[in-house]
């Protein structure tokens, strides 16, 4: 099923893909991966000169409240191949009690878990499964560790495409449920998404798959920045002084990072960018040790674990274009254990009424840290963002011991002041 979202008029400006990494220019009209001379991640290039003529940043207040409001910056050229189930344009919300308790004067969270499927992936997906269904791609696939795969499941089922999703076997059964519900082909792997990964590329040329994995397509990170624009609008124009973003794949940061360059070009924001700040897991953190040791791309994490399946990604195909844009932006990587993050998806609960994932909770866990040491001053202007909702993760904070009441026990009362 094809969705239009209202009567949309204006088309993309999308021009052509550029490898971000050695500049090979690559035809958009056509599916692609990665580059052919290098093997590294297309960015979609914009005619951003016809888009500043056509575009003024005060028409987005009359436009529908979804990531398709920025469709000129978005890859999909006839707006009947948009497959939108409403993501985006999540609310940026003040975090009063918890900057009172931190010493923070202006402290937010980008509530991701709001989106379509209960996760920031939704973004990503829409982009591309919708690219894929309009340059005509018959079957998806995608490795994930859970969350994407639930995403693209949901996208390709409106899109009217067969879904392949694999997955570490130890993925949370919710999204495996949640694959099974929307009639994707879910096979599990012994191993990690790397391993997932690798029996996508093999099955791309046998079974004609169009693979969707992080970054290897131009796409999916046309969805996550729009996470940049929103937040910009959310704030008058202007950046935040720093991000906390939890980081696996890192197409989050890499599409923010587009997304700031591309409305300076467009005179939509100043020169300023906010301090981009990875946060990873203590048991898997490839980011955080190839930024200590100064290189630009990160070696394989080996023994990769934590609860936090989301950020537990060994080797990422963009980690040269995290690295670069935290070095730029005066960021910095951290690490969190999975103790931390568990005791914050608590923190964010009952202190702020957040239903966030362990992903999102570790950059709480993360900003506490900085705090601590200094890199970052209470006074600065912060975004915290929780990438999905937690009822995805409730085997991890499941109540035991719930007291069962019978109403018509004359003694319940009694019971509950004990």
């Amino acid at each position: 099923m094809r969705f239009q979202i209202g009567c949309l008029s204006k088309v993309t400006f999308l021009t052509h893909l550029e490898c971000s990494n050695c500049g090979r220019r690559e035809d958009a009209t056509k599916l692609q991966t990665i580059c052919q001379d290098c093997g590294r991640v297309l960015f979609a290039r914009y005619d951003l000169d016809a888009v500043g003529e056509q575009v003024k940043r005060q028409d987005f207040a009359t436009r529908a409240h979804t990531m398709w409001r920025y469709r000129e910056v978005m890859p999909v050229a006839d707006p009947t191949n948009i497959v939108s189930l409403g993501e985006g344009m999540t609310p940026l919300l003040p975090a009063l009690r918890l900057a009172d308790e931190l010493g923070c004067t202006q402290l937010y969270i980008k509530e991701e878990g709001l989106n379509p499927t209960g996760t920031f992936k939704a973004r990503g997906l829409s982009a591309a499964v919708s690219r894929a269904l309009e340059l005509g791609a018959r079957a998806l696939a995608i490795p994930s560790a859970g969350n994407a795969g639930g995403a693209m499941a949901a996208y390709a089922a409106r899109a009217g495409l067969p879904a392949y999703v694999f997955m570490p076997e130890d993925a949370p059964e919710s999204t495996k449920a949640e694959c099974a519900l929307y009639g994707a082909r879910l096979y599990l792997v012994r191993g990690l998404i790397n391993d997932a990964g690798k029996i996508v590329r093999e099955g791309t040329a046998r079974f004609g798959w169009f693979d969707v994995s992080t970054l290897k397509e131009p796409y999916r990170a046309e969805g996550k920045k729009t996470m940049g624009y929103e937040l910009a609008e959310q704030l008058g124009w202007e950046l935040p002084d720093a991000i906390l973003y939890p980081t696996g794949g890192g197409t989050g940061i890499v599409g923010m990072w587009k997304a700031f360059d591309e409305m300076e070009r467009l005179g939509w924001i100043d020169s300023r960018r906010p301090k981009m700040i990875s946060v990873q897991a203590d048991g898997c953190a490839p980011i955080v040790r190839a930024f200590q040791q100064g290189t630009r791309h990160a070696e394989p994490w080996e023994g990769a674990q934590s609860v936090a399946g989301g950020i537990r990604v060994p080797v990422a195909i963009g980690d040269y274009l995290m690295l670069d844009a935290i070095r730029k932006s005066g960021g910095t990587a951290i690490s969190v254990s999975d103790e931390a993050l568990l005791a914050d998806m608590y923190a964010l609960a009952r202190t702020e009424g957040l239903s966030a994932a362990p992903e999102g909770a570790a950059t709480l866990s993360g900003l506490r840290h900085l705090l601590r040491d200094g890199f970052l001053r209470p006074d600065e202007r912060i975004v915290l963002f929780n990438t999905g909702s937690a009822l995805k993760y409730q085997d991890l904070y499941a109540a035991q011991g719930v007291p069962v009441l019978d109403p018509h026990d004359p003694k319940v009362h009694d019971k509950i002041a004990a």
